[in-house]
């Protein structure tokens, strides 16, 4: 908790936050069919700027992952979108023709999965995995030997040469997640969605992984979505955050703000779970109960039954959105 409140971001240069943004999700539904609808994101909203770096937090559950993956439409079967817009310089690509979608997925917007050694093909070598991509959107002229092995020096990796002709279970996690980086880099994409970049890593080699995101931003000055659970995480890298719960952004601002002085009790949950440096260092304070199936949301605020604030109006009225300083938003009856 100490570090986090003592830490500011340190990815992405100067941004201009008051020109168009170069993504903009506006009120985001995304369902899976069932015998009872099952709503993972429930309109959901956010922005990112060219060369700024955003950050969506919550528990496993809360739809991070989810509203990633439809920004490109990525969901699968059965789930779709069933409202909303995904603004991406100019174009909605909730409704762009699929066609059009695939040559700007990889290209335009390119993402790490989380678990690099599931997201890599086990049967296939690195070096050709990473010139598969280049293909795809370059063509063969775009595709030599050399061009993978530069992309390979850029992520850091020792021996590029070795790592080419590597299948993925010959490489350590960290350098897995290294050519992950590779492919994701590999056509210079104007938005880098990371879906927790450094699950499964040891903390030596996060605060490698993230150096490295940090630099490459830099070098490139694309954007960076990144999702994530890890509030240490956030407080280093990201300018902006937008904390979820039950699919949807209850509580939205600068990264400091939010976290020097947040507004809903999700968000001072979250803090409060954090482990402490000082002080009352040998406890932990958890929220209680769960995350709510997306299939049983609870009637009014999602967040009511697990509150320390919650009041009978809570049960009953869902709050809506409300904005107050510059850039903040908060879903709550009693952030006051």
């Amino acid at each position: 908790m100490d570090k986090i409140m003592e830490q500011s971001p340190a990815c992405g240069g100067a941004v201009d936050l008051s020109a168009t943004p170069l993504l903009s999700v506006e009120d985001l539904h995304v369902e899976f069919s069932a015998a009872a609808p099952i709503r993972a994101v429930r309109g959901a909203g956010f922005t990112v700027a060219a060369g700024e770096t955003v950050a969506l937090v919550g528990e496993s559950g809360s739809g991070k992952s989810v509203s990633a993956l439809a920004l490109t439409r990525l969901v699968a079967a059965p789930g779709r979108i069933t409202a909303g817009r995904v603004m991406f310089d100019g174009q909605d690509l909730a409704r762009l023709p699929q066609a059009e979608l695939v040559r700007l997925r990889g290209s335009a917007i390119s993402y790490i999965f989380q678990e690099p050694a599931t997201s890599l093909n086990p049967v296939f070598r690195a070096g050709y995995q990473v010139r598969e991509a280049l293909r795809l959107h370059r063509g063969r002229r775009g595709a030599g030997r050399e061009m993978v092995e530069e992309l390979f020096r850029l992520v850091g990796l020792a021996d590029p040469r070795r790592c080419l002709r590597a299948y993925p279970h010959e490489l350590s996690g960290g350098m897995q997640q290294r050519v992950m980086i590779a492919m994701a880099l590999a056509c210079r994409p104007r938005l880098l969605v990371a879906d927790e970049p450094t699950t499964a890593l040891d903390v030596t080699v996060q605060a490698q992984i993230l150096a490295l995101l940090a630099r490459l931003q830099r070098e490139l000055g694309m954007a960076v979505l990144l999702i994530t659970h890890n509030l240490a995480l956030v407080a280093d890298v990201a300018r902006r955050v937008n904390v979820m719960y039950a699919g949807r952004v209850v509580e939205a601002g600068k990264t400091g703000e939010v976290l020097r002085h947040p507004a809903h009790p999700y968000t001072c949950g979250l803090l409060a779970a954090v482990p402490r440096l000082r002080g009352d260092a040998d406890e932990l304070h958890g929220i209680p109960g769960s995350v709510p199936h997306p299939a049983h949301i609870p009637p009014g605020c999602s967040f009511h039954p697990r509150c320390p604030r919650a009041g009978p109006l809570c049960a009953r009225v869902d709050p809506e959105p409300e904005y107050f300083e510059e850039g903040r938003m908060v879903r709550c009856h009693y952030w006051k």
